[in-house]
């Protein structure tokens, strides 16, 4: 991972003709220049797991310190009562992704679970394109997962299969051409579906070479998979298919030695969720393990039901703190790695999450010239350790700038805010 140091200016291609392009100064008449004096320069970073429809539904009462039997059913009927269109579905995206983009975070896994069972197909795919278009609209990258929990298998692939043809035609492996948009799959997790689904929308991945995404071993998803198949929930994925190089998978708070062993074998990718794990009493995962192991690790926030927040960097901050309750201490920069380049090749994205040659010009700009990092020796260390509520200056996507002096460029959060606000006030008509 490059990181700049003490630059006094950035100058990015803004042409929106060459929406990939990144260069520092090289006399475009596009360029525009950000003041980066007193500041680092990172990647843009990759959460590899957010809900991002969570966003409307933060700190609900029955929420908070719960078990995730109790939790699961609290959400599902806060969901319901707000009711399932495309308008719903576009403002908690919106909102979400402004809250990532301030925060730093360019690239959002959106692991979308929640759908209106037995909908027409159409009205799936015209969901999930609300979501897309709402994320896409303020320059955030995003790969949308079309999941599942408790879907009818058929169904759901049928739906994964129609996502994928209507939201990235053309594009190579799910990723749309100009890489501001992927789709891949993912069931919640065993917990909640079937080796059906697991074998359908497994099905839709190798027909259009997409990522395939789950969870596992969390507290419902040892007891459930212990009590319904006598086994444990990555020995069912082993079984179904689903340890593979192209898979990966969030959580793991619980795994043993041989498990970890087991990911490493398979190639499997992971992500780290610390802000939605530690705060709901569901356990730490293993992280410097499984890195010694070989595993690539990510970090994710999950989403706003859980945790609250999508600050990524403040999740990395928490990775460092809660890190040595289950191993030894992670280093800044490990950690660092883990929320650019580690989420990005869990995408399989690997120009994303770096700045080096071949990246795709994503970038924020982080002031540490302030009080909050008087005394910091490392500032790049600082970046997590000091500050909790840090955002960047500045933050570049694909070569443009998406927020410029902590503000955003596309859109006004006020008006982000008003329109969640007003939505939520209305329930769905009834049936």
């Amino acid at each position: 991972m490059l990181t700049i140091r003490d630059a006094e200016r950035i100058l990015v291609n803004s042409s929106t003709e060459d929406s990939g392009d990144f260069a520092l100064g090289n006399g475009s008449p596009h360029e525009t220049v950000l003041d980066a004096a007193g500041c680092v320069v990172t990647p843009g970073l990759v959460n590899a797991h957010h809900h991002l429809l969570q966003s409307a539904f933060r700190t609900l009462p029955g929420t908070r310190g719960v078990p995730m039997a109790e939790w699961l059913p609290a959400m599902a009927a806060a969901y319901g009562k707000v009711g399932h269109d495309p308008e719903a579905y576009a403002v908690a995206a919106a909102v979400g992704a402004a809250e990532s983009l301030l925060c730093g975070v360019t690239t959002i896994a959106d692991h979308h679970l929640n759908w209106p069972h037995g909908a027409p197909i159409a009205d799936t795919v015209a969901l999930a394109r609300a979501t897309t278009e709402a994320v896409r609209s303020l320059g955030a990258r995003l790969v949308f997962v079309r999941g599942s929990a408790r879907d009818d298998p058929e169904w759901a692939g049928e739906s994964a299969e129609a996502i994928v043809t209507a939201l990235v035609p053309g594009g190579t492996g799910g990723v749309s051409p100009d890489g501001m948009l992927q789709v891949a799959v993912g069931p919640a997790g065993v917990h909640s579906d079937a080796r059906e689904t697991f074998a359908a929308l497994g099905a839709v991945a190798a027909r259009h070479g997409l990522r395939r995404r789950t969870q596992a071993n969390e507290q419902v998803d040892t007891a459930i998979a212990a009590e319904r198949y006598g086994r444990r929930p990555l020995q069912l994925l082993d079984e179904w298919g689903w340890l593979e190089p192209d898979v990966t998978v969030a959580h793991l708070c619980d795994v043993t030695p041989g498990e970890i062993r087991l990911l490493a074998r398979a190639g499997v990718t992971a992500t780290h969720a610390p802000g939605c794990d530690v705060p709901m009493g569901w356990g730490v995962a293993p992280v410097a393990r499984l890195i010694e192991a070989g595993v690539v690790v990510g970090l994710g926030t999950s989403g706003g039901g859980s945790n609250d927040a999508g600050h990524l960097l403040a999740d990395a901050r928490l990775a460092l703190q809660v890190s040595g309750l289950v191993g030894p201490q992670l280093p800044a920069r490990t950690v660092l790695g883990m929320a650019t380049a580690g989420s990005a090749w869990g995408l399989g994205r690997t120009e994303l999450g770096q700045l080096g040659a071949g990246s795709a010009g994503d970038l924020c700009v982080w002031d540490v010239s302030g009080v909050a990092d008087a005394g910091v020796h490392d500032p790049v260390a600082g970046l997590l350790w000091a500050s909790p509520g840090r955002r960047p200056k500045h933050v570049v996507v694909g070569g443009r700038v998406v927020v410029r002096d902590y503000r955003l460029v596309a859109a006004d959060e006020a008006e982000l805010t008003a329109r969640l606000r007003e939505r939520l006030s209305r329930t769905p008509p009834a049936s």
